[in-house]
């Protein structure tokens, strides 16, 4: 069950003795994470670099969709835009649900696909309802060609104060958000017209209201606020972090050194 959206993974609700599993960490591991699973260990073809791992971390060659660990032996798990390249979305998340209490998972909406596409994503994916709708990239409308992310990822996120207020406020429009307790709600391939219409044809005033509800001023000046509060508690918190991350390499040697 999703109960909030976080601004991001800076945002969790992850309790100081929690034990926290990462599922996909790839370049860029959470550093609350105790355990790291990365699928892919010889090839970058699903993630942006090669896979990083903080010092305190233990790492785990591991399919999501099939965790080495015991029911509820996690009290979180952090998966981080893994999501929309898996194959099988129900036993991956039915995995997370199984091995830890709590969690989140994060990955591009549709937008955010449009945006920043990328050729390794299997799902096309909305957050309708608190539930997480996924739908086949390949069955999509739309060309998935011309990749903006230098713009959106790369630039105007250390550029633009404006730009990242606008991220944090309205988060949704490039990606979901979705921290959940006990169980993940998600719909795969709808048959259903209402889901499967914001997939597949143009949004009117109703279903774009749905997807980004309304919001009167004084909420609208509360979000704004706290967004900008976390720019600043995120900002202080890098500054004062000591210990930079080591690829796997560079892990292995160590462990077995």
């Amino acid at each position: 069950m999703k109960i909030r959206s976080p601004f991001d993974r800076s945002d969790l609700r992850i309790k100081k003795k929690d034990k926290v599993l990462e599922i996909g960490s790839g370049h860029n591991p959470s550093f609350r994470s105790n355990v790291i699973v990365e699928k892919f260990v010889e090839s970058n073809y699903h993630r942006c670099g090669d896979v990083n791992i903080y010092a305190h971390q233990r790492f785990i060659n591991a399919d999501g969709e099939k965790l080495p660990f015991k029911d509820k032996e996690f009290d979180y798990v952090i998966c981080n835009q893994v999501l929309e390249h898996v194959d099988d979305p129900i036993a991956f998340v039915n995995e997370q649900s199984r091995v830890a209490k709590r969690g989140y998972i994060e990955t591009p909406s549709l937008l955010g696909e449009y945006l920043f596409p990328k050729k390794s994503h299997k799902w096309v994916i909305l957050d309708i309802d608190n539930q997480l709708v996924m739908f086949e990239k390949s069955k999509m409308p739309g060309n998935y060609q011309n990749n903006y992310g230098e713009l959106f990822l790369n630039y105007l996120p250390y550029q633009s104060l404006v730009y990242k207020l606008l991220w944090l406020t309205e988060g949704d429009l490039m990606i979901n958000r979705y921290e959940w307790v006990d169980s993940i709600d998600v719909i795969v391939n709808p048959d259903d017209e209402y889901y499967l219409s914001f997939f597949t044809q143009p949004w009117n005033l109703e279903m774009t209201k749905k997807l980004y509800p309304q919001r009167r001023l004084a909420k609208e000046i509360v979000k704004l606020s706290s967004a900008l509060l976390h720019l600043i508690k995120v900002s202080v918190k890098n500054k004062l972090k000591k210990q930079r991350p080591i690829n796997l390499l560079g892990y292995i040697n160590k462990r077995s050194g």
